[in-house]
């Protein structure tokens, strides 16, 4: 029987995504601060449709904002590691990033109760060592990786990727990656950044992506017995009026397709057992 799974994650940034940019003015932290409405607008209407979603929260945001994170939790819906500041972690040491994925634990552990399943990086980015990290620290999954849309896979360590020989990929870990994309993300779509450097302009119409995130779905309905989508928002970003009813025209167009909306450990667990890991 098919079943075509969808995956509502929700990256709660706050005041870390431009704090970590070296964005600290007024206005800049006023943006961040948004999320707090927008995380409470998506919580209602993930209430009203009862959909369990997973939500990536920084330690910063957490420690920040506890009564915002507990509303999350005390919902029902997944808290997941992404880093403790929202700093690329391309630029820190084996050390550094280690703590800064401890540290994310820690203040998780202190709302929650228990330690994180799922891990996302900010900006998804990885370091030869991450995998490594997420297995010797028990991590049933992360999502970060873009090598498949539907289905996902297991982690590799120890590729070798040079500029003047073919690739040579490394072993398959038992961490399991749920596969995101660019184009399934609010952020590159919606939100207007200028930096000295780069301008990411945003500020497309709702419906343009809309139809974009549900011919997505739709191809995957067409095409699979078996898959599952992920959608990453940002409530900064998509808590804005006009991106909410966008986001409940999603919900309302998925359900019509016949989605099963998951939070990400429980997707990562049913694609365990489907396909369990098989050592070299």
């Amino acid at each position: 029987m098919p079943r075509h799974i969808a995956c509502l994650t929700f990256d709660f940034d706050a005041l870390s995504t431009w704090i970590a940019r070296g964005m600290m003015s007024p206005t800049s932290i006023s943006r961040g601060e948004f999320g707090v409405i927008g995380a409470r607008r998506i919580l209602k209407l993930l209430s009203k449709y009862d959909i369990k979603s997973t939500w990536f929260v920084p330690g910063h945001t957490i420690e920040t904002y506890p009564e915002a994170s507990k509303a999350i939790a005390d919902a029902g819906h997944e808290i997941a590691n992404h880093g403790w500041t929202h700093r690329s972690p391309l630029g820190m040491s084996a050390e550094e990033e280690e703590t800064e994925l401890l540290r994310a634990n820690d203040s998780i552990k202190r709302l929650i109760g228990k330690k994180p399943v799922g891990y996302r990086s900010p900006i998804w980015d990885l370091t030869p060592n991450t995998v490594k990290l997420l297995v010797r620290h028990q991590f049933l999954y992360e999502s970060n990786l873009m090598a498949n849309d539907y289905t996902p896979f297991r982690t590799r360590t120890d590729d070798k990727i040079e500029l003047l020989e073919p690739a040579v990929f490394g072993p398959e870990t038992p961490l399991i990656e749920i596969p995101v994309s660019w184009s399934l993300d609010d952020a590159p779509h919606f939100e207007l950044v200028r930096t000295p450097n780069w301008v990411q302009p945003g500020l497309m119409q709702a419906e343009a992506v809309l139809s974009n995130w549900l011919n997505d779905f739709r191809y995957l309905t067409d095409t699979e017995e078996w898959g599952a989508l992920t959608y990453t928002c940002h409530p900064y970003c998509i808590g804005r009026g006009h991106r909410i009813r966008m986001l409940e025209q999603l919900i309302r167009g998925l359900l019509e397709m016949g989605a099963t909306f998951l939070p990400m450990h429980v997707l990562a667990d049913e694609f365990d057992k489907r396909a369990p890991f098989k050592r070299a």
